[in-house]
């Protein structure tokens, strides 16, 4: 049997009475696809207080940005009705079922952009839609908006706190991830202890109890510290080994520089007949593993412990430090990891050099949480690996203008959100009214 090819739409679109399409128009110049939708109802229920059986007030002319059909850009106009109601007295434009409330884009088109969004800049995601990047910024915040709303915190434990910058040294954010769930629970501007309340406060909104949070992973933030006091008071912290460990990497590398601008004759008496590229070898070698060392770094690392240069100590220091972790995570013993790392202090305090002894005096008041962090087998791996995302994805956008922007794609692609629109090119196209009611 032959079908009209209004009706062949009215199927392609999901559209069900009293939804129709009436008329399409094809322009092969402009490569667009008009589709004029009618509703064939004389009474419907008042979108307000739902009273059935109301008549319809008058209609206004509305359209959409549609999926492509084809190579051709799509719209949808329609005539929607409004519903004068006898029962609230109030006139109200009806829902129409393939877009949301105020939206110039169809629901599909919505979802279509936003994982998009989540692989791609927005600025490129916007041009491969023909659209600005301002129409896209705007349906991110709302469809991540309305998702986070619906977010359950319940079973939220243990967090990692860390920060990341929106521009290079400045504008920092703060984020908190789950790290059973391997998610990110929230970001704010700031780094102070006042964004440690706010992710309380912003847990509680969620269904999450701060008295259940037990375990806090985070770097040597006294801000942060405060603020877990303050506003989880049932959390441990443990300070993690890579913060650690990357402190005293740098007190070492502090060591190196100030003996290279400030001794020179000593190097070049050191280096005796030795190739000046020595330099370059070392500086790599006493910061990466001995077991990823070149030759010529492991020949310059060779040549610094038969040295009497500072760096040779200031490296000894930070391997020593590294075995202190490395037998933790054997042994996993509290007494024994203690005892080691405060031989390891005792050391640091009294090798005369500054760097070293400002780090050991930093370690020795937080003994406790230090020592936690080594033997809990938890640390702030993902979210490091997780902020070097978002710096990933600032670079690819040239930047962020706005920190709302940026904490927007961070919860887009990092909060695992149950909520948020599927993409309608991945598996079956849901109906209309479902995909609305998931997103509003």
């Amino acid at each position: 049997m032959a079908i009209g090819i209004e009706s062949l739409f009215t199927s392609a679109l999901g559209l069900s009475a009293p939804w129709r399409v009436e008329n399409v128009n094809l322009d092969t110049a402009r490569r667009r696809i008009d589709f004029d939708l009618t509703c064939d109802a004389k009474r419907l229920a008042c979108p307000v207080c739902g009273l059935l059986d109301q008549g319809i007030h008058d209609r206004q002319k509305r359209q959409w940005r549609h999926l492509d059909f084809f190579q051709y850009e799509a719209w949808l106009h329609a005539e929607v009705p409004r519903v004068a109601c006898s029962g609230c007295g109030k006139t109200t434009q009806a829902q129409v079922p393939w877009a949301r409330e105020g939206s110039g884009f169809t629901a599909l088109f919505e979802a279509l952009a936003l994982s998009l969004c989540r692989e791609l800049p927005v600025r490129q995601a916007a041009a491969l839609l023909r659209c600005t990047d301002k129409q896209l910024w705007r349906r991110i915040e709302h469809y991540v908006g309305a998702a986070r709303t619906l977010d359950d915190m319940s079973a939220v434990r243990v967090i990692g706190i860390d920060e990341t910058s929106l521009r290079k040294g400045q504008n920092y954010i703060t984020v908190v991830h789950d790290l059973d769930k391997k998610r990110l629970l929230f970001a704010c501007e700031g780094r102070d202890h006042q964004t440690v309340v706010n992710f309380a406060q912003d847990l509680q909104a969620h269904g999450g109890k701060p008295e259940q949070v037990s375990h806090v992973c985070q770097d040597m933030s006294a801000a942060y510290a405060k603020g877990v006091a303050q506003a989880l008071t049932q959390a441990q912290i443990s300070y993690d080994r890579f913060h650690v460990v990357a402190m005293a990497n740098e007190a070492m590398d502090e060591v190196r520089r100030h003996e290279t601008s400030t001794q020179p004759q000593a190097i070049k008496a050191a280096l005796g007949d030795n190739d000046r590229k020595l330099l370059k070898s070392l500086t790599w070698g006493m910061r990466r593993n001995p077991d990823g060392w070149s030759v010529k770094q492991t020949n310059a690392m060779h040549w610094l412990q038969h040295s009497t240069l500072r760096s040779a100590r200031a490296w000894r220091l930070k391997m020593a430090l590294r075995t202190v972790y490395a037998n933790a995570a054997r042994h996993n013993n509290a007494t024994q990891a203690k005892s080691e790392l405060k031989a390891w202090l005792s050391w640091a305090a009294r090798c005369r050099l500054a760097p070293f002894k400002k780090l050991a005096s930093t370690l020795k008041q937080r003994l406790d949480a230090v020592v936690r962090g080594m033997l809990d087998n938890r640390s702030n791996a993902y979210v490091e690996a997780m902020n070097g995302l978002l710096q990933q994805a600032k670079r690819a956008a040239r930047g962020f203008k706005t920190a709302s922007n940026f904490i927007a794609i961070a919860y887009l692609r990092m909060s695992k959100l149950k909520h948020l629109p599927s993409n309608p090119l991945e598996r079956a196209v849901p109906k209309y009214n479902v995909l609305i009611h998931r997103c509003l």
